[in-house]
């Protein structure tokens, strides 16, 4: 396994045990101290305070929780539908596969993020219209990659041996051709929760899709700026965090995809 793959995997089961049990142990994100208001890392604060003293380690930790629970339902919400409409669409064919990608094609077509947006703010919406939103724009695109998929395995020959012998339609769909697009499921996966890390941490910046002065990464990148001259890391901590998880979980699913495929 390349070095890069081991720290991705490292990274991530850190961020999902300090998502598990790290709030436990770190101070309250919510806690103020006016006297301790945008200062540097100190042994008190090793990543410093932020503008209303409150502590940004503290908060970092806590946000690992929205920060993987989000993108997680995303992307499996896409894997499940992915596998079922378009390994349905490519293994059926005819008018089947043309309506769905027919449908499909029209909402790829659309500007998902900025539909997000817009719905989120029209609404009122939180974290959780934020999750469905994104859960049900981002899903076509998967559509089509297991579509595709699933149309060159339906021509090769265990597919073919598989109906001559009379094996039902789902049994040949879901328990033959399915375990051949695990690893593109995963690949798959990982991509969908990259993007839907970088979408959510984008709403809450701009003030939707988290509660106000709640521990999120997004939230606290927006809070942050203001404390560029005062306490920096207030903004880069959140900030590196978001990129480290997307390239991390990209790197495993890519490794995943290339080790299972023979790539």
């Amino acid at each position: 396994m390349p070095g890069p793959v081991w720290l991705s995997f490292v990274f991530v089961g850190l961020v999902i045990f300090l998502a598990l049990i790290g709030p436990n142990f770190a101070q309250s994100p919510y806690d103020q101290d006016l006297f301790a208001i945008s200062l540097p890392p100190s042994g008190g604060h090793w990543l410093g305070t932020d503008e209303l003293g409150r502590d940004v380690l503290a908060r970092l930790v806590t946000g690992t929780k929205t920060a993987i629970l989000g993108p997680f339902i995303v992307a499996a919400f896409g894997l499940i539908v992915s596998a079922v409409v378009g390994i349905y669409a490519g293994y059926s064919g005819g008018i089947v596969d043309s309506l769905i990608m027919r449908i499909v094609d029209f909402v790829v077509a659309l500007p998902g993020l900025l539909i997000a947006i817009v719905l989120v703010s029209v609404l009122g919406g939180g974290y959780w219209l934020a999750i469905a939103v994104l859960s049900f724009l981002n899903v076509q695109g998967d559509i089509r990659i297991v579509r595709g998929a699933a149309l060159k395995e339906r021509r090769l020959t265990y597919v073919e041996a598989a109906r001559a012998v009379g094996v039902p339609p789902h049994r040949v769909m879901f328990w033959h051709i399915l375990p051949n697009l695990i690893a593109l499921l995963a690949a798959t996966f990982a991509i969908d929760f990259s993007g839907a890390l970088v979408a959510l941490a984008g709403l809450a910046f701009l003030g939707m899709g988290a509660e106000i002065g709640a521990a999120e990464w997004g939230s606290m990148l927006a809070e942050g700026q203001a404390l560029l001259f005062g306490n920096p890391v207030a903004a880069m901590a959140p900030a590196l965090a978001i990129i480290l998880l997307a390239i991390s979980v990209n790197l495993i699913g890519d490794w995943i995809y290339d080790r299972y495929t023979g790539q």
